[in-house]
């Protein structure tokens, strides 16, 4: 995910796995070459430098020692300046050479610290590592002899680094970023929950659009666009239309009403790699998914529903009641996928959808304006 929200403040990704594997790699290699024939003691500051200690030891192929500090400095997204004491290192240091550890250093309060607390214990030397550096705001006359990717003043989390308590996991950098500004809901349902009825009282209420897949497919092909066109080659010739075809339509629609409060998506994404693709679409817009929402009703009374409306509408999909059991099973076994996928996030809602239309709405409602 490259935006993701942690308590009710938002970031975005800023410096991939890999760059920080790159980082990593080049503070061992530079650390190798100055210790050579000697045994390190590596010092990791905890909390955040748990994942750096963990990949840069690792990485290290000769003989170290590794131990762990705590020094606290950070409360919410900004440094207090105010030094926590010093604890968990009781060993003997005298004669050897010790490296810090520390996941990022700014002003420096933390690094000075660390200084006056190994000043008396007859090291060998001692030397600093920092994965991240903000070389604008520090303010010592230190010397730091490992620095992994200098980076601005701003505030990050990931690889250990937290926001109150939250984004130590991540194993990629974010930084904060502003809201999202639109509402966007993937609605979902089986066949014959009501599920463009409801999108057409939802997109009223809250001022949204309405994409729907097949009205979006038949649009383009009605109209003979460059699309709709592909889509039908393929459809013609009784293939399944691929989802780059699909994904692009979609996103054609998005970028025609870019000034949009938000969107409800119906009938897409089908597959776990058409919601990424929705992701990464919203994703380089500064938005995101605001959540899915699945109409939830019992198969039974879902195919009497069916039948029922096949008799008025003289649909053949809606009168044979195998080939709508085979809808229901295609639906499951899709839905099961993008429910775990979006649960994951966070993003997964089911509503109860027996009863009026009213009532469904209202209990929609309730979700959406919880987003």
């Amino acid at each position: 995910m490259s935006i993701i929200k942690l308590h009710s403040t938002y970031f975005k990704k800023y410096i991939s796995e890999e760059k920080i594997a790159e980082a990593v790699d080049s503070m061992v290699e530079q650390i190798t070459e100055d210790c050579k024939g000697e045994t390190p003691v590596f010092v990791g500051i905890l909390n955040g430098s748990f994942m750096l200690v963990a990949d840069l030891v690792r990485k290290y192929n000769y003989n170290c020692t590794v131990s762990f500090v705590k020094l606290a400095s950070y409360v919410g997204t900004s440094s207090t300046g105010k030094i926590k004491q010093l604890v968990g290192l009781n060993e003997d240091l005298e004669g050897k050479t010790v490296i810090i550890l520390e996941d990022i250093i700014d002003t420096g309060n933390t690094l000075q610290e660390i200084y006056d607390i190994f000043s008396g214990r007859k090291l060998k030397q001692l030397k600093i590592a920092t994965l991240f550096f903000k070389p604008d705001v520090f303010k010592k006359e230190l010397k730091i002899d490992y620095i992994g990717i200098p980076i601005p003043d701003k505030f990050i989390i990931g690889y250990g680094l937290d926001y109150d308590g939250l984004g130590r996991n991540l194993a990629s950098i974010y930084q904060l970023t502003t809201p999202p500004k639109m509402k966007n809901i993937v609605l979902f349902g089986p066949p014959g929950a009501g599920k463009g009825t409801q999108a057409d009282m939802l997109k009223k209420k809250y001022n949204l659009l309405h994409i729907s897949t097949g009205d979006v497919f038949r649009s383009n092909i009605n109209n003979k666009t460059e699309l709709g066109i592909l889509a039908k080659s393929f459809m013609d010739n009784g293939n399944l239309v691929p989802d780059e075809v699909t994904i692009n339509m979609l996103k054609a629609e998005v970028d025609k009403n870019s000034n949009a409060n938000g969107f409800i998506f119906d009938g897409f994404p089908r597959t776990k790699s058409q919601a990424k693709a929705l992701d990464e679409f919203l994703e380089e817009k500064g938005e995101i998914v605001s959540g899915m929402i699945a109409l939830e009703v019992p198969e039974n009374l879902l195919v009497t529903r069916l039948l029922e409306r096949g008799k008025i509408s003289g649909r053949i999909d809606d009168q044979d009641e195998s080939k709508i059991r085979n809808r229901f099973n295609e639906y499951n076994t899709k839905t099961a996928v993008l429910k775990d996928y979006y649960q994951i996030q966070g993003k997964y809602f089911g509503a109860n959808g027996v009863g009026t239309i009213d009532d469904i709405t209202i209990r929609l409602s309730e979700i959406i304006d919880q987003l």
